[in-house]
């Protein structure tokens, strides 16, 4: 995987390579975050500082059936919501929803996820996880990356954080956006 220096893009391709690209690695990595502060440094966007992930304000969503059975926990069990847009600077690279099981958390993670901006992904670092794709959608920009805005809509993905034993961390849905391909609005 090659890097460039702060400050210096990769080299140009079409939209719809780093599109594919893009995509691969995610489906291929072990986190979302770390894919995506990866992805940031090679292509420039924010070489110095790595993702933040800023609450989005709203009303708590419960886990549904379908997830809590995904998560393998009984219908009585905490499962927290998080929703947050990861950031590189000033660029909103994608939204997610995030439902976690705390119980399955250290007690110094579960802190960082209620009071700070740090990724889930980074907060979960020390767990080893690994991710496990359940959908991947392109969305109608995909079908135009090259006209794609920063705040327009690529593709989505959900996807289960799992511990090294299989069982579930969380579950997320995540919406990338057009920031992600580093260009400008045409």
């Amino acid at each position: 995987m090659a890097t460039f220096p702060p400050g210096e893009a990769a080299p140009a391709r079409s939209a719809s390579a780093d599109l594919k690209v893009l995509c691969d690695r995610l489906l291929a990595g072990p986190s979302a975050t770390r894919v995506l502060e990866d992805w940031s440094r090679e292509r420039g966007l924010a070489p110095a500082s790595g993702l933040v992930a800023h609450a989005v304000a709203g009303p708590d969503r419960p886990a549904s059936p379908a997830m809590r059975a995904r998560l393998k926990v009984p219908p009585d069990a905490l499962v927290r919501y998080r929703r947050v847009r990861l950031a590189c600077g000033a660029l909103v690279l994608s939204e997610a929803d995030n439902w976690y099981v705390p119980d399955r958390l250290t007690r110094d993670m579960n802190r960082m996820l209620e009071t700070s901006e740090v990724p889930f992904g980074r907060v979960v670092h020390a767990l080893a996880p690994s991710r496990q794709t359940l959908a991947l959608r392109l969305l109608p920009g995909a079908g135009r990356p090259e006209s794609v805005g920063p705040d327009d809509p690529l593709f989505a993905i959900e996807a289960l954080l799992l511990r090294q034993d299989g069982l579930p961390l969380c579950e997320v849905a995540e919406i990338y956006a057009g920031a992600v391909l580093g260009r400008a609005s045409s």
